[in-house]
């Protein structure tokens, strides 16, 4: 079985690290993956996304037409895929960004908190790896021990001194996500 993610939001946001983190965790519970990473030619301020597909088996393709989940780090991410979002899939969305409902009823919609629990930690930056947090719970993709694994193996050396607030906001974000799934 394969299940397809995008990670959306403006460039500078973290939005390829944490495809990143969840490739890297997947291949460390033994799963086949595949992280295709985009950006707009702007980087900061423009537009970026990756695609993750984790599989079973060998991936058979790493191009995704329907997303079975996405997180969107922003306004035009989820204005671009909350359309593609396959049936029955998730769309994660920064609840701070939101201006508008969500527009479809047959998918799963959360509006998570996503810069409220970033900045509890004391940093905005931290948004990327919370909603991480939340996508792998609300979806049981994950373990976020093995997100957590990921992090400190992969964290590059220039943000160190952010790791166990990154921690702390996977962990954050993990425990909302649980919460709400018991609320559903």
């Amino acid at each position: 079985m394969e299940t397809s993610i995008i990670i959306s939001g403006f460039g500078g946001q973290g939005a390829l690290f944490a495809g990143q983190l969840l490739a890297h965790a997947a291949l460390g519970e033994g799963k086949e993956v595949t992280w295709i990473p985009s950006y707009g030619p702007e980087m900061r301020g423009g537009t970026a996304h990756c695609t993750v597909v984790i599989g079973d088996e060998p991936i058979g393709s790493p191009l995704v037409r329907s997303p079975d989940y996405v997180i969107a780090m922003n306004l035009p991410s989820v204005d671009k895929y909350e359309p593609l979002v396959k049936p029955g899939g998730v769309l994660i969305a920064d609840s701070t960004i939101l201006s508008r409902a969500f527009r479809r009823d047959d998918i799963r919609t959360l509006a998570m908190p996503a810069h409220m629990l970033a900045e509890r930690f004391g940093d905005q930056r931290l948004v990327n790896v919370a909603m991480l947090g939340g996508l792998i719970v609300f979806c049981h993709l994950l373990w976020p021990e093995t997100i957590e694994s990921a992090l400190r193996a992969n964290l590059p050396e220039r943000h160190q001194h952010l790791l166990e607030a990154n921690i702390a906001a996977l962990y954050a974000g993990a425990a909302w996500a649980a919460e709400v799934t018991l609320e559903a």
